[in-house]
């Protein structure tokens, strides 16, 4: 895939999803979709996420990301589409700031 159809979608998403396992879901969709990027939590209870992949890709992952885990309970997801940058090579789990 060329890097022309590349986007980043830069999401935080708040609601329950900080100690129930929202991160690692995060990680293994991201994974699963063989996208590029990051999660993290943040401070303020809510968590961030920066991926890269085809806009279809990111959709179906923006979906589940929607859903969540089993306890999770996600009530507004804040969303950034903007280019992709090309500057990750996998999915993780990144610091909390």
């Amino acid at each position: 895939m060329s890097t022309e159809d590349q986007i980043r979608l830069h999401a935080v998403i708040h609601g329950r999803v900080q100690g129930v396992g929202f991160r690692a879901f995060v990680v293994d969709k991201g994974i699963a979709f063989q996208v590029n990027g990051w999660a993290r939590n943040k401070w303020d209870g809510t968590v961030e996420l920066m991926a890269e992949g085809d806009r279809q890709t990111l959709e179906r992952l923006l979906a589940d990301l929607r859903r969540g885990p089993r306890m999770s309970n996600v009530t507004k997801i804040d969303l950034d589409w903007q280019p992709a940058s090309g500057e990750f090579r996998s999915f993780y789990v990144r610091t909390t700031v």
